[in-house]
């Protein structure tokens, strides 16, 4: 997921990184005329201005893979500490900002979509889970440890206002998570992102399969990047892990 992994990010500056302050109905941004971060609901269909449905674009994608586990090493372990699979996925702390203990707030890759560049602010949680409970619907519930990972605010920076979109969200599920139902361990994991908007007036004559292909395009360049980092980095920070753990003996 080029514009959510750590090699790809943009560069972060301070002032398009306001602090999200508590205090009003949801808090507000810190800087002057900063337009608040939309929650993010499930992906639906919306009507934008002049009454113009909002169709939704999502790509999903799964990962299953061998997980080599080792004595006092376990991946329930290594999910545990959030703040390093975060990083481990988002390696560049120049880029990312932890707001709390659950969620980060990361600087995309500017996103060229149409005639439209945009750069993407989003706040992302990761949260652990285990022995069933709340668990999402497509994990057993015999699994041990659930990680997941979902985008709860997003704004679009550098677009003018005659160009802003009158209706835009942006949805993220993934879980990952260790299976060890077989006789080996596998590393299992999905992810589901999904777009939805209306484009502004000056773009409503671009054809509608235009406008799928490159949404979809967007949307899987994303997603098979996510994938090949927790394929790649994720597992390789893991590898460290086992070799930072006390030798048991036997």
């Amino acid at each position: 997921m080029s514009e959510l992994g750590g090699a790809c990010l943009a560069p972060c500056r301070q002032r398009l990184l306001p602090c999200w302050a508590g205090g009003g109905r949801g808090g507000e941004w810190g800087r002057p005329k900063q337009r608040r971060f939309p929650r993010c609901r499930a992906a639906s269909r919306h009507r934008g201005t002049a009454g113009k449905e909002a169709p939704t674009y999502t790509s999903r994608i799964a990962t299953d893979i061998p997980l080599y586990e080792a004595p006092g090493a376990s991946f329930d372990r290594y999910l545990e500490d959030k703040p390093r699979v975060f990083q481990a996925i988002f390696p560049d702390k120049r880029r990312s900002q932890q707001l709390n203990e659950d969620e980060w707030r990361i600087q995309m890759l500017p996103i060229q979509f149409l005639f439209l560049t945009v750069w993407p602010v989003i706040d992302m949680r990761l949260r652990c889970k285990s022995t069933g409970r709340d668990y999402p619907p497509q994990i057993p519930q015999d699994v041990s440890k659930v990680l997941e990972l979902d985008i709860t605010r997003w704004e679009l920076q550098g677009l003018d206002s005659v160009l802003e979109p009158s209706h835009f969200a942006l949805g993220v599920k993934g879980a990952l998570y260790p299976d060890r139902r077989g006789t080996r361990s596998r590393l299992k994991g999905q992810l589901e992102m999904s777009i939805s908007f209306v484009l502004p007036p000056m773009l409503a004559l671009v054809p509608a399969d235009v406008r799928q292909s490159v949404a979809e395009s967007v949307l899987t360049r994303l997603v098979e990047n996510m994938k090949h980092k927790v394929n790649g980095s994720l597992l390789a920070d893991y590898s460290k892990f086992k070799r930072e753990q006390p030798r048991q003996l036997v």
